[in-house]
C-alpha cells in the first residue's frame, strides 16, 4: 500500500523544520510528502526548498494565497494532489514518532478513520526542541511532558486497545488521522464553508459516519508530539455548520474537494 502523507502549516516555519525532519526519519517512509501551505510567507517556502532537494522522498509544497483562515480548502488541495491510495494528514506543530507512518500503514482499513494519539510539550520544552533543533526521543520519564501514557509505545497493549469501531464525535483530531483516498472522496472532502477555526474536522468526520465509515482510535501507537502554542476558540457559526450535518445526516458537503480534482487526475 503506498502513503501520501499531508502536513497542514501556516507560518511557523522553525516548527516545520523540526516536523519534516521526522518525516523523512520514519521508519517506514512514505511515498510522498504533501505540505498544505494555508498562504505561509517566503520563509516557510525555503524551508520546503531545503528538504525537496535533501529528501530521497518526494517533497510537495501544495500553496494558497493567505486570504485569512482556510484550513479545509488547504486540506482539499494537498488531498486532490495526492498520487497515493491512503493518505495520513498530520500537523506542521507535531513531530512524529519514527513508527508513526508504518503504525497508521499497518492498521489501515477500507471504511475506517484512524486516529492516533499526541502527546502534549510544554511550554518551555517545547522552545527549547526548537531552538537545539533537536529530535529528542521521549519517552514516559521525559520532563516537559504533559499526559505520560501518551508517550507509550506498544504492540500488546495497541491490540487490547485499538480494535473497537465507534461513531463518537469526542476528541477528533485533525491533527493524527489517516484513511483511503477513496473514503475522503466518498464524502466530497473538508467543507470550505468553514472560514474560522473549530469543527471542521468534526463536521467532515460527521460525514464520514453518515456514509458508514467508523473510526477507530490508535491507542498505544501512531504517537505525535505537539509543540506548545496557543489554540483558537470555535466560533458560533461553525457549530453551526457541524448540528447541520448532525440534524440532516449530511454525507456530502456542496463545497468540498470535487472542485480541485480535476486539476490532479
Amino acid at each position: 500500500m503506498n502513503i501520501s502523507l499531508i502536513i497542514t502549516t501556516y507560518n511557523w516555519p522553525e516548527a516545520l523544520e523540526l516536523v519534516l525532519r521526522s518525516a523523512i526519519s520514519q521508519s517506514e517512509p512514505p511515498n510522498e510528502i504533501i505540505v498544505a501551505d494555508d498562504g505561509s510567507s517566503k520563509s516557510t517556502r525555503i524551508i520546503i526548498e531545503k528538504f525537496t532537494l535533501d529528501s530521497k522522498i518526494p517533497i510537495i509544497h501544495s500553496w494558497q494565497e493567505d486570504k485569512g483562515f482556510r484550513l479545509s480548502r488547504s486540506r482539499n488541495l494537498a488531498i486532490a494532489r495526492a498520487k497515493y491510495e491512503y493518505v495520513i494528514v498530520s500537523d506542521g506543530d507535531m513531530l512524529l514518532h519514527t513508527d508513526f507512518v508504518k503504525d497508521h500503514k499497518d492498521a489501515a482499513q477500507k471504511g475506517v478513520y484512524l486516529q492516533g494519539s499526541r502527546v502534549l510539550l510544554q511550554p518551555d520544552f517545547s522552545k527549547k526542541l526548537i531552538f537545539n533543533k533537536s529530535l529528542k526521543k521521549l519517552s514516559f520519564i521525559s520532563s516537559g511532558v504533559n499526559n505520560r501514557f501518551n508517550t507509550i509505545r506498544s504492540k500488546f497493549l495497541a491490540r487490547l486497545y485499538s480494535n473497537k469501531l465507534n461513531k463518537n464525535l469526542n476528541r477528533i483530531r485533525g491533527c493524527n488521522f489517516s484513511l483511503f483516498k477513496s473514503d475522503i472522496l466518498k464524502v466530497n472532502g473538508f467543507n470550505e464553508d468553514f472560514k474560522t477555526w473549530g469543527q471542521e474536522d468534526s463536521e467532515f468526520v460527521q460525514r464520514l459516519y453518515n456514509s458508514g465509515i467508523f473510526r477507530k482510535n490508535l491507542k498505544f501507537s501512531a504517537l505525535q508530539y505537539h509543540l506548545y502554542h496557543k489554540e483558537g476558540e470555535s466560533q458560533e457559526n461553525n457549530m453551526h455548520l457541524l448540528n447541520n450535518t448532525i440534524e440532516k445526516k449530511l454525507t456530502w458537503c456542496e463545497n468540498g474537494i470535487d472542485k480541485h480534482m480535476p486539476n490532479y487526475v
